[in-house]
């Protein structure tokens, strides 16, 4: 056996305790770590990495605030970029966060490319997991901030934007994150090839998602879970379940993840044609046979057929499951109170409103995103903090007179307030939607282009219907996706049949 003295005399340090981080326990590492006197900078970095990559991340923070209170070191370049990589993983947001703060308040800009491309990688994550838009918007940010540095972006930087704007559906600069990857010749590989599949498939272009997935020239199950998942979500239910044979084909082993979308896919393409067909009691029975614990996606399917066809009893037992699974989500409780509404039942519907103060949930604002000439633009209900504010409302002004026009009827009965039946209609036509289409047809006047929205909660019943009549008034393809489903509103109608 050789001892851990004739180690440390024949060998550099930094190796030893990489060799040992790998082959030996983690006592014996921090032992060997703890005999070194005056441990430089770079001592600590190496044995953070080495923690980190072994899911002992716990030490390595200990590490980290080590360097912290040390008189004389700081951390540097190389101490974020594994920091930042754990916390994505293990999604500790709030902690990655004040490591942000950090890298301020310690490292001098520009910073290190490892560090820039670190931090992209985080927010993205993040992102694209709990679909924080404010961690999004911040990959954007930092990006800008990059390349105002003239630092060239790497692989991996590009995958962390590409995410972002996937998440984000600012598809303008995620088109321009492909258009580099072209130009620069970089390797178009399943890791590109995967977000750029996710980018399309969010931003409404099964097109372009076919395109990429048929051009790649090494496809891996990630890439067809996101093509089936883009598949999925936008209804082309056979598409995805052929792609799933054809995945099984090529000698590929579906995974969880893989599973998961087909067979959810299947049921919820089920339980969406007995609801559609009036029959939602064989939809409930269904959903309560399927050899699977049913998600909140099917429920919220039920809750959908319930509305539409008026039973509140399956819509009650849907609501008890959805907060089973979801007990701070606001929109569950709004649907079921606005089926109450839509019957006049209005004590009810307010029952259930005093049930979401009592549990303490507050009812999410609405607000919408639209990307114009590759910027972002957000609105929420009643929203008059835009630039353009006064020209916004003058063009709502004629987006409703000419809905009036083609006999379009306010739906007011969703509107809750006690205020009367004009006051109501001005309410609804002061949804966010509505803002971020007024002001996309303001901006872009002669394209033909397709509007695309972002909403963060279900499309209600009015703004549906008055986005059809707007798609064939001003002839205008418009894409909505809200917290349910894409809706593609074209020539007066909507992908969903107005079922969602």
């Amino acid at each position: 056996m050789i001892t851990t003295g004739l180690i440390l005399h024949t060998y550099p340090i930094s190796r030893i305790l990489l060799l040992s981080s790998t082959l030996a326990t983690l006592s014996y590492t921090m032992t060997i770590f703890n005999q070194v006197q005056r441990p430089s900078i770079f001592l600590y970095n190496t044995l953070i990495a080495s923690l980190i990559q072994k899911d002992h991340t716990k030490v390595a923070l200990s590490l980290y605030d080590q360097i912290l209170t040390h008189p004389n070191l700081k951390p540097n370049n190389y101490t974020y970029p594994s920091l930042f990589k754990a916390f994505g993983a293990h999604q500790w947001f709030k902690h990655g966060q004040t490591l942000h703060a950090h890298v301020l308040k310690f490292l001098h800009t520009p910073y290190d490319n490892f560090v820039q491309a670190s931090l992209l990688n985080f927010y993205a994550r993040c992102g694209r997991v709990d679909g924080n838009t404010s961690s999004s918007l911040e990959v954007l940010h930092l990006f800008s901030h990059m390349q105002k540095s003239l630092v060239e972006p790497s692989e991996v930087t590009l995958v962390a934007l590409i995410t972002a704007c996937a998440e984000l559906g600012a598809l303008s600069q995620g088109i321009w994150g492909h258009v580099y990857i072209i130009r620069n010749e970089l390797s178009f590989n399943h890791y590109i090839g995967t977000t750029l599949i996710t980018l399309y498939a969010n931003s409404g272009c099964l097109r372009f998602v076919w395109q990429v997935f048929h051009q790649l020239p090494h496809k891996d199950k990630f890439c067809f879970n996101a093509m089936i998942r883009g598949l999925a979500i936008h209804g082309h239910g056979h598409d995805a379940l052929d792609l799933f044979e054809i995945m099984k084909q090529e000698g590929f082993v579906p995974d969880d993840v893989t599973i998961l979308a087909p067979k959810l896919e299947h049921y919820c393409c089920l339980v969406d044609l007995l609801g559609r067909a009036g029959l939602v009691k064989e939809a409930k029975e269904k959903v309560l046979t399927i050899p699977m614990k049913p998600n909140a996606i099917l429920w919220r399917s039920l809750l959908g057929a319930a509305r539409v066809h008026g039973n509140l009893e399956i819509g009650e037992v849907a609501l008890r499951k959805l907060i089973e699974l979801e007990p701070e989500t606001s929109g569950n409780y709004v649907l079921l109170s606005n089926m109450y509404a839509c019957m006049d039942r209005w004590n009810d519907a307010k029952r259930v409103r005093q049930l979401m103060k009592d549990h303490g949930i507050d009812k999410m604002p609405g607000s919408s995103l639209v990307e114009v000439d590759g910027s972002l633009h957000e609105f929420l209900i009643g929203d008059k903090s835009h630039p353009y504010v006064k020209d916004i409302y003058l063009k709502l002004e004629e987006m409703n007179t000419k809905l009036q026009e083609y006999g379009h009827q306010p739906r007011t009965r969703e509107v809750l307030f006690d205020i009367e039946e004009e006051e109501k209609e001005d309410a609804l036509s002061y949804h966010s939607e509505k803002l971020a289409i007024a002001f996309a047809l303001i901006a872009s006047d002669e394209s033909c282009a397709p509007i695309r929205i972002i909403k963060n909660l279900r499309v209600c019943v009015d703004c549906h219907s008055s986005i059809k009549l707007l798609s064939l008034i001003y002839r205008r393809e418009i894409i909505v996706r809200d917290r349910t489903r894409f809706h593609h509103f074209d020539s007066g109608s909507c992908s969903c049949l107005d079922y969602w």
